[in-house]
């Protein structure tokens, strides 16, 4: 996998992988990282890339002592599968 940049500015996380471009895409509210969606081209799906973008972006979370709002469904259930990403969801 390719290194994952951070563009704080746009709110994202992203890679370039065989000529395309994987994303995810979030805004911060407060104290709140509210992710709203992730990209990855079918030309390179199945590689494991959105996973790789959403550790990143909760591992950012976490350095930044913010919750998580999952609004996007893919990350919604990648934390409910990493049980150690859990702590950072934000209460309803």
């Amino acid at each position: 996998m390719r290194e994952i940049e951070h563009d704080a500015a746009s709110g994202q996380f992203y890679l370039q992988e065989d000529g395309y471009r994987a994303s995810l895409h979030y805004r911060r509210e407060g104290d709140v990282m509210v992710i709203f969606s992730t990209h990855v081209p079918a030309a390179i799906g199945g590689r494991g890339l959105a996973g790789g973008l959403t550790g990143a972006a909760l591992q950012w979370a976490r350095a930044e002592g913010l919750q998580v709002n999952p609004q996007c469904s893919y990350v919604d259930s990648w934390m409910k599968r990493h049980a150690e990403y859990e702590d950072l969801r934000a209460s309803a």
